[in-house]
């Protein structure tokens, strides 16, 4: 079957995009000397994880338990949860994953760390745990060298605890002067900083010159979007999915309706500078999606030369791949045109 005969909408996947992709990255961090240790919330699909250890990552990074324990069924078994666990039913969960496989987790404050240390006591093995801090984003993390020392020296007395090092999203210039910070700091203290992860599809490619990080957390880079585009870290030709859609209204000149809206697509726009709409249609780029409901694409074609017909299939490129994944019980991969297979998506909505 031709992706143009699918039914719609629906996301379809470029094999052999994806799989340059992948390779590419994976060459990347091999010739930088940085352990790539891959996002798995964009694709949520154990097959493509095991995909991205086969090439070389050295395990995978989870954002949520549901999507740990996931990938721990298929097999995957060094995991990392980069984000806060919080809580005793997280520190059994937590803890019935670490008498699975190697877990390391993320924390940036006392209660997390306490959720962990329950984690190690319940399992009887081992936890490595890194410190977060703030280069930046002003999201998770601690803010000042002081605070990640407190955490570091906590998690280095605590039984069944392993310090693992620090990490930060995304690896910014702040980064190094973190890290020119905290080295001797730690030192002082008697303590090591055994590995710096850093994150962020958007400027990987970079990485190597902002700051000396050892391990790196990337996810988008295995599909790619309108953000990666627009942030000049990848090229329409790197976009891996396509959302397909078929119009199904025209009822004014210059505006056509699409079958898809914000739960095919996501509400989720990209920076003005990158430009407006809720997704690109490479085939129309002067058509604009301005408006996405729950399952109608609004289209502005008021500018395009040659206007999309009713009835017609229209590819279109997410702004946001990973929410696209989350939104579908499936995604399709294609070959050359030709489909190749249907695979559900194991945690989709696993968001907890």
């Amino acid at each position: 079957m031709r992706v143009e005969e699918l039914e719609t909408p629906v996301p379809v996947v470029d094999l052999d995009v994806m799989e340059r992709n992948l390779k590419r990255m994976q060459d990347y961090c091999d010739t930088h000397g940085i352990a790539l240790r891959p996002h798995i919330k964009t694709h949520k699909l154990p097959r493509l994880a095991q995909r991205q250890v086969e090439l070389g990552a050295k395990g995978i990074t989870c954002q949520k338990l549901g999507e740990a324990e996931v990938m721990a069924d298929a097999g995957l078994d060094d995991i990392f949860i980069s984000y806060p666990l919080i809580g005793e039913a997280k520190a059994h969960r937590l803890a019935a994953l670490a008498k699975r496989v190697r877990m390391r987790v993320a924390v940036d404050n006392p209660l997390a760390l306490a959720t962990a240390a329950q984690a190690a006591r319940e399992s009887g093995a081992e936890i490595g745990v890194v410190v977060e801090f703030d280069s930046g984003n002003k999201r998770t993390g601690v803010e000042t060298v002081g605070e990640a020392l407190a955490l570091a020296k906590e998690i280095a007395a605590t039984p069944g605890l392993r310090f693992d090092g620090l990490m930060t999203y995304p690896t910014s210039a702040q980064t190094r002067v973190f890290l020119e910070e905290a080295r001797p700091a730690f030192a002082a203290a008697g303590l090591e900083i055994p590995m710096l992860s850093g994150g962020g599809s958007p400027g990987a490619w970079a990485v190597h010159e902002v700051a000396p990080i050892d391990e790196m957390r990337v996810g988008t880079y295995i599909y790619n979007d309108r953000a990666m585009v627009g942030a000049g870290a990848a090229t329409l030709d790197d976009c891996a999915m396509v959302v397909w859609a078929t119009v199904i209204s025209r009822p004014a000149e210059g505006r056509a309706i699409l079958d898809c809206g914000s739960k095919t697509l996501s509400s989720d726009m990209v920076a003005p500078e990158v430009g407006p709409g809720y997704g690109l249609m490479p085939d129309y780029p002067d058509a604009v999606i301005t408006r996405v409901n729950e399952e109608h694409g609004t289209v502005d074609v008021s500018r395009c030369a040659k206007k999309p017909e009713l009835g017609e299939r229209v590819r279109i490129i997410p702004n946001h791949t990973c929410v696209v994944t989350n939104l579908h019980d499936e995604v399709v991969f294609a070959r050359d045109g030709e489909v190749v297979g249907s695979w559900p998506i194991p945690a989709r909505g696993m968001t907890r």
